[in-house]
């Protein structure tokens, strides 16, 4: 069967292959159908606008539209990173790598996002600047500008709408262009109230709606890294509730050790040792408890370790109550929740 660690290291002896049954068949990372053709497009369009923008910005004095330039330049980084992700997720894990590079996005998503946060201070403080003393701005340059920018992010939302958007890179990149093109609709809006009324604080009070979405986006980007870094379970996936869950399944003696946590984006992963009642068969409660984790929590790579309980006045195995953390075990037979020790 198996032995078990008191540290909580499994070790696996002629059971390996099987109880660490989601390692096999599964793919791991954004999806290799992900059209790499239509995400290059949108980079090209949004660099390429990005570029013009600074320029104009810069001519017209418009803070809005530098703000734009630097939200523009988050999109570009989210589409650059969906790319990369899709080549580092296609080399198979090697080495001490025994993810492979699955992690790379979500380094890159955390220093996203730490930019992010630090460039929006920056906007933060010239546009209040700008609200106390309001310099001359062009506003015919920024209306125009503006609606490119709509044009362009239409265009760019459209081709990364083309490609897997099953991926959470890809989605990603997605939901990024949207926040952009709210912000260039808030900057269009500015620029009218310039043209039509001459109010020069427009633009600051549209750079603080820009900054707003910026704060929204990078605080999202690093909480999420860092729950990832931090093996946090994901989101609605509670792991008292799939503990419980699992001790309830047939011929299930109890559940300890489990621990839920992503390796990356969109790969969430389980493991947990389990004690089967005595004379059942182990393979089979395995397979069960795989099904439930896969079709109820859709968490299909797991490394189940499994053995038998011990049989009537056995001697209860000891990291069982003293260091695994929660211990769960089917209702009506002691059930209950236990931190170790």
């Amino acid at each position: 069967m198996t032995s078990h660690d008191p540290h909580g290291t499994s070790h696996a002896h002629d059971e390996q292959d099987n109880a660490g049954g989601g390692h096999a068949g599964h793919s791991h990372g954004v999806s290799a159908d992900a059209d790499q053709r239509w995400l290059a497009g949108a980079l090209t369009l949004i660099v390429a606008y990005m570029a013009g923008e600074v320029v104009v910005g810069l001519i017209a004095h418009s803070l809005a539209l530098l703000s734009d330039a630097a939200h523009m330049l988050t999109d570009a980084a989210s589409i650059v990173l969906a790319l990369v992700a899709m080549r580092l997720a296609a080399r198979p894990a090697r080495g001490n790598y025994t993810y492979g590079l699955k992690r790379t996005e979500i380094l890159s998503a955390q220093a996203n996002g730490l930019s992010l946060l630090l460039l929006s201070v920056w906007l933060a403080y010239e546009a209040v600047r700008r609200l106390v003393e309001p310099p001359e701005v062009t506003g015919g340059l920024v209306l125009a500008t503006a609606l490119v920018g709509i044009v362009i992010n239409v265009g760019a939302a459209w081709m990364i709408s083309r490609a897997n958007r099953t991926s959470l890179n890809v989605d990603g990149a997605f939901q990024h262009i949207l926040t952009d093109l709210y912000a260039f609709i808030a900057t269009a809006v500015a620029g009218l109230a310039m043209v039509f009324t001459g109010f020069a604080r427009a633009d600051a009070i549209a750079s603080l709606v820009v900054v707003a979405l910026m704060l929204k986006a990078g605080y999202g980007l690093v909480r999420e890294s860092g729950r990832i870094f931090l093996e946090a379970a994901p989101a609605g996936l509670a792991p008292e509730a799939i503990g419980r869950a699992l001790a309830a399944r047939p011929y299930v003696a109890e559940i300890h050790d489990l621990h839920i946590w992503q390796i990356t984006s969109g790969l969430p992963a389980a493991s947990a040792h389990v004690l089967v009642a005595d004379g059942e068969d182990c393979h089979a409660v395995r397979a069960d408890l795989e099904a439930v984790l896969a079709e109820a929590y859709q968490i299909t790579h797991t490394t189940l370790q499994v053995d038998h309980a011990p049989a009537a006045g056995g001697i209860e195995p000891e990291h069982c109550e003293d260091s695994h953390g929660p211990i769960h075990r089917p209702a009506g037979q002691g059930d209950r929740v236990r931190n170790g020790g």
